[in-house]
């Protein structure tokens, strides 16, 4: 497999603990990988150095792309910012969108900032909410949704962009388990139905045991690192085949 993200000797100090401890990780090209580990392990300050969000204090993170490797730890923050905009796409738990736009805008938007006109950016936006189960509510505001429609608005705005990598923090951590099970197959279906990479940190091992690999880490360290999902992620995408025009 071809890596497409990868890490080395990842430290992250905060005021009175050490949150990475020389982290070495690489993520494959496809792969859906599970970050898991008790509260204060690291597992999400390691999702925002990958990400980019935080910046290790020593380390190196580097993103392959078709043009030349990218090191994330060196890019100054206007450089840093449109690689998140243009190669990663995020889904959180409380979904991040603004809730005075409506699920198309919400989509839309990421594609907008990155210079894509109107017209064209809620056509494909409205693809990819089609695509999702969500053909009719375009103009519907978050608060006339469920949180598993938002958390699918969520997932269309990660990946309308084309971004090669999706980092999911705890994306099903505010809904029920039968929602919960909905909005996964949902992620995981279509990220591997568009050959895109899942980085995801969660509490929920019915989650860890949807994805390829489940990463554990403990006290700033990887202590497991281990593959093989009960339902692999291929099945999920069956049902997105063809679905989507990105």
């Amino acid at each position: 497999m071809n890596a497409i993200l990868h890490a080395q000797q990842l430290t992250k100090h905060y005021p009175g603990s050490l949150a990475l401890d020389h982290v070495d990780f690489t993520a494959n090209t496809g792969e859906s990988i599970a970050i898991i580990g008790p509260s204060g392990s690291g597992k999400t300050t390691l999702l925002h150095c990958l990400a980019g969000i935080l910046r290790p204090d020593a380390g190196s993170v580097t993103l392959n792309t078709p043009s030349s490797p990218l090191r994330l730890d060196t890019l100054g923050d206007a450089a840093l910012s449109r690689l998140r905009r243009e190669e990663f796409g995020f889904v959180f738990q409380q979904g991040m969108l603004l809730p005075e736009l409506t699920a198309i805008e919400n989509v839309a938007l990421a594609l907008m900032l990155n210079g894509t006109d109107r017209a064209t950016s809620e056509s494909r936006a409205a693809e990819w909410l089609a695509a999702l189960g969500l053909g009719g509510m375009e103009q519907r505001r978050l608060g006339e949704l469920s949180g598993g429609q938002v958390q699918r608005v969520a997932i269309a705005r990660a990946q309308v962009t084309g971004a090669r990598v999706v980092f999911a923090d705890e994306p099903t951590g505010a809904l029920d388990s039968a929602t919960s099970s909905e909005v996964l197959d949902i992620l995981l279906g279509s990220v591997a139905a568009n050959g895109r990479t899942l980085l995801v940190v969660t509490h929920d091992p019915n989650v860890a045991a949807r994805c390829r690999r489940v990463v554990e880490l403990r006290d700033g360290r990887i202590v497991a690192d281990t593959g093989g999902p009960s339902t692999p992620a291929a099945s999920a995408a069956t049902n997105f085949k063809g679905a989507f025009n990105v």
